[in-house]
């Protein structure tokens, strides 16, 4: 005999749970502070007007009846000790809540590793570990949407700069070969003007080449990050005329294609907000193998003073993320901009 179920019954089936196994997996509800912070402060008072009270007690002082003005100062005397005492405990006792709000003003998920250290205060402790928690979790969720999007953009740059290449670069190729023909064949007085046309075209053709350079560095690719880094240095330089001073460690450690592509992009927007932003005359880039990490920098010696951060230093704080490297920025009023990128974890070797 079949056996029929109903909607409900097969929506259960198909997901394989039902309300007993999504209870079982749900554990016991979580633990709040608010019952364990009335507990601390309800301890603390009672303790405080009990040892008050113990005092009086025990005290030789008497209070007659009606009070006299000697006893009444007396007892305002034990008040005041009484909330002082109080007062200073329960302050003792929430100073990790100040530190907490402090934290929580100031934390920004692109400057990872922001936490609070446990105080030892039993049930703050554990609304500190669970601030910490939110913060791993919203972190790597960041991380996680971040890598998505930059391999999103990094693959549209490659199509895009492809299609440069494929049919912009190519048909201006071919416009180039027509006018060399045209100007073989053409008359005397016209020879100069097209001349100035084909060379027109060949600086369109040189700038082309240039943006697909930029959206997609195949140097990286192909002749890998120490030819990489040269070439845009280079490039740089005859764009801006300001000079690049480089040290570029020969025996980097072995890096792989993420790292290689994080250290390359924030080297270019680095240069680029130079050019544009800056002032400078002279730049120095560095990229050094140490005991514990790779370290890269990136120095001018323009006006210096960045106060806000666009688009481009947050895209380089999201990149420097997915490798999980530490990018800081100094930037002093006229004092030039350092950019330091410390990837961890890779050693020369030497």
């Amino acid at each position: 005999m079949d056996r029929h179920f109903g909607d409900d019954e097969a929506e259960k089936m198909s997901d394989g749970t039902d309300q007993r196994s999504i209870g079982q997996r749900a554990g016991p509800p979580a633990r709040t502070p608010a019952g364990p912070l009335f507990r601390r402060l309800f301890v603390i008072n009672g303790l405080v007007f009990a040892i008050g009270t113990l005092v009086l007690a025990l005290s030789p002082a008497t209070v007659s009846s009606p009070v006299l003005l000697t006893e009444v100062s007396v007892l305002l005397i034990g008040l005041v000790l009484i909330l002082a005492a109080n007062a200073m405990l329960v302050r003792t006792s929430l100073a990790p809540l100040d530190a907490l709000a402090s934290l929580m003003q100031r934390v920004d998920l692109l400057r990872a590793g922001d936490r609070l250290t446990e105080s030892g205060n039993g049930d703050l402790d554990h609304l500190i570990d669970t601030f910490n928690a939110m913060l791993d979790r919203l972190e790597a969720e960041r991380s996680e949407s971040s890598a998505h999007a930059l391999a999103a953009q990094e693959g549209e740059r490659r199509r895009i700069a492809q299609e440069l290449h494929d049919e912009v670069g190519q048909g201006l190729t071919v416009v180039l070969l027509g006018l060399k023909r045209v100007i073989d064949r053409a008359p005397a007085d016209l020879r100069d003007e097209l001349h100035s046309v084909q060379e027109t075209v060949r600086d369109s053709l040189d700038e082309v080449r240039q943006v697909g350079r930029r959206l997609r560095p195949g140097v990286l690719e192909d002749l890998g990050l120490h030819s990489a880094l040269s070439a845009l240095c280079h490039d740089f330089s005859q764009v801006s005329a300001i000079p690049v001073i480089r040290e570029v460690d020969p025996d980097l450690p072995g890096l792989s294609s993420d790292t290689e592509l994080v250290l390359y992009r924030i080297t270019q927007e680095s240069l680029t907000n130079i050019a544009r932003h800056a002032g400078a005359t002279r730049v120095e880039l560095s990229l050094v193998a140490g005991r514990d990490a790779l370290r890269l920098r990136i120095t001018d010696n323009g006006k210096g003073g960045v106060v806000r951060e666009g688009a481009g230093i947050r895209g380089m704080r999201e990149r420097a993320l997915l490798i999980g490297a530490r990018l800081t920025i100094t930037s002093p009023p006229g004092g030039g901009t350092q950019v330091c990128l410390v990837v961890p974890g890779t050693t020369s070797g030497r």
